[in-house]
């Protein structure tokens, strides 16, 4: 059985450049640039983002984080390699993710991902994401601007004292 790890990371190490390259690439050959609204490295390193690294056998294969804002938090650079996609390495990322935000108070996760990531659109949907209108940001681009791009959004389970 593969052994899964996920790790927070507080600075942009040559792992995560890697990893977010990679994720560039990969998007680049789909979208035009106007078409693509991650984060640049620099920006995931804010104090309002939670950004995480998840091991395979203690490799680096994927990453993903959370943008924590006043009433949701939304889902940045989720990204798993290839050669490791249907390990369960999404899922351990997605389940990280939400419980950053669930223990950030927030009770909705939200995300914007391409038309053509059919593999991170089933994810989504499989763990509960549904379709949504623009938010944020991106409701206040121009309709052109996101014209490749699906939105999502996740009722979490709060636990309050």
């Amino acid at each position: 059985m593969d052994a899964i790890t996920i790790e927070v990371v507080e600075t942009a190490t040559d792992e995560v450049r890697h990893l977010i390259d990679e994720l560039d690439r990969t998007l680049a050959r789909e979208y035009s640039p106007d078409q693509r609204h991650g984060l640049p490295v620099g920006a995931i390193f804010q104090p309002h983002v939670r950004f995480f690294i998840a091991r395979l056998d203690g490799v680096a294969m994927g990453c993903g984080g959370v943008a924590l804002f006043r009433t949701f938090g939304e889902v940045k650079r989720m990204y798993v390699r290839d050669n490791a996609r249907g390990r369960g390495i999404a899922r351990a990322l997605l389940s990280r993710i939400e419980l950053e935000a669930n223990e950030n108070g927030l009770d909705v996760l939200r995300l914007e991902t391409g038309a053509q990531q059919f593999a991170a659109i089933r994810l989504y949907e499989r763990t509960g994401f549904r379709r949504c209108g623009a938010f944020g940001e991106y409701a206040l681009m121009a309709p052109q601007a996101i014209a490749t791009s699906v939105f999502f959004e996740k009722q979490l389970a709060v636990e309050r004292p």
